[in-house]
This record gives structure tokens, sequence and C-alpha cells, in this order.
């Protein structure tokens, strides 16, 4: 007698049922949001959320709009690309190239301001602004991350971390992905620096100079290098130079 969305319909129904109005209505955004959970620690999530609307008069409609709900919530998450889900910026892609024109002198040395005042990681903001914005070249010790608290961070984020610049808050890496946190922390320490991969970077922000590898952000704000191994290019960026907070 019931079939197709009917018979997907009473199957939600009987769970309300169960569990209660209030879960039931929840299902759909808890399904997205274990999804989208894997993608990035700090960024928000678009939840899709089941609406009962008082104009319905009849069962079958209700029916009908519970039913396209469950199948939205089973078929969307398969047709979104993991790395946009429920972001605002796009992570990963080929690597974009900018020219000197990008660090040129502009109100505070290669960038428009100084660095932000609180940066995160416990990093020293006279350092910082140092290496962002004054300089080309240098980088921050070898290891010194280490002896902040990037590493407990990474670990306890138990997923994606977006790295933001420190001068603008902009969004720069995006990491781990495709990998663990201990095979991120393992690499970095093993080079010396954070150390980011194409699919880890979030390119409207950041360019690398054609001719040295500099690795920098589309407002002048100096990063690292590009130095590429067998796997790649592996962009060593100075903490100092993502330890910003978004200003979005």
């Amino acid at each position: 007698m019931f079939g197709g969305k009917n018979t997907i319909a009473l199957m939600l129904v009987a769970l309300a049922a169960t569990v209660g109005n209030q879960q039931a209505k929840a299902f759909v955004p808890v399904a997205m949001n274990k999804h989208n959970n894997n993608i990035q620690h700090n960024m928000q999530n678009n939840n899709n959320e089941i609406m009962e609307d008082s104009d319905k008069s009849s069962r079958r409609a209700f029916f009908n709009s519970v039913s396209a709900a469950a199948v939205s919530s089973v078929f969307l998450p398969l047709l979104v690309p993991q790395a946009q889900a429920a972001s605002d910026f796009q992570i990963g892609g080929k690597m974009q190239l900018g020219d000197e024109s990008i660090m040129s002198p502009k109100a505070h040395g290669t960038s428009a301001s100084p660095v932000q005042s609180d940066l995160l990681y416990g990093v020293n903001n006279k350092l910082a602004d140092k290496i962002c914005n004054f300089n080309r070249r240098f980088a921050e010790s070898g290891g010194s991350f280490m002896y902040t608290s990037f590493e407990d961070e990474v670990r306890a984020a138990n997923g994606p971390i977006t790295f933001y610049d420190s001068v603008t808050g902009k969004p720069l890496f995006v990491a781990p992905l495709n990998r663990s946190a201990e095979d991120f922390i393992k690499e970095s320490e093993v080079h010396g620096w954070p150390s980011f991969r194409d699919n880890e970077v979030v390119w409207e922000n950041v360019r690398v100079l054609k001719n040295s590898g500099e690795t920098v952000s589309v407002d002048g704000t100096h990063l690292g290098h590009n130095l590429p191994d067998r796997s790649g290019n592996r962009y060593c960026i100075n903490l100092v130079s993502v330890a910003g907070k978004s200003m979005a």
C-alpha cells in the first residue's frame, strides 16, 4: 500500500516515537556535522533544519517533507566535495605564483599594519612583527615552535586547525588534511618549522614568488619558503607568521 517516500517516512515517524521529536529533528544537522567535522576545526557548519510547516494540512504532505529531508541527509554529503564542505574558502589546489610587487613597501614594512597584539601559541610579538613585516630571508630559529603550545593544540584539536595570518587574520593554511596529527607534527619536527602541503593551503590568500620560492600572503606578510622534497611542494612556515586570530 505504501512505497518509496512513504515507506521511508513511516520509518522516521517510528524513530521519532522512540527517541522524541527533538532528537528526530536534529537527525539531519547531526549527520552533516559529523561529516563536516573531518575538514577543519574552527570552520562554521551549515546545518540543514527540518522545519514544521503550520500550513500543511495533510499527513501526506508531512510524510513527503520528512522523507525528502531523510534522503538529503544520506545522499547530500556524498555529492559535496569534502574539502569544500561547510567552508567559506577553498582549501588546496594548484600552487598560485606571485611577483615582487606583493612585497613592495607599505605603511608598516611590507604590510599595512603591525601583527596582532594577542597572537596564539605563546609566540613572541616583537619577533613576529620583525619576521612578518621587515624580513625577506630570515626565519625564526629552527625547532623553536616545539617550545610553544603548537604541538599540544594540534593533538588536542582532533581534526584540522585553521592557521591565520598574524597581521590580517586571513586564513592561510588548514592542517592536518589527509594525514594524522602525529604525521603533521613529525614532518614539522624533522624540517624544523611547521610544514604544509599543497592540499592544506588556502591559495586565495597565499602566493609563492616565482624566482625565490618565498611564500607570502597576498597582503605582504612573509610566511616562509617552499622547499620541495620527494613528496612534492613543502611549505616551511614560521609559526610566528601564522599565529593570528580570525578577523572575520
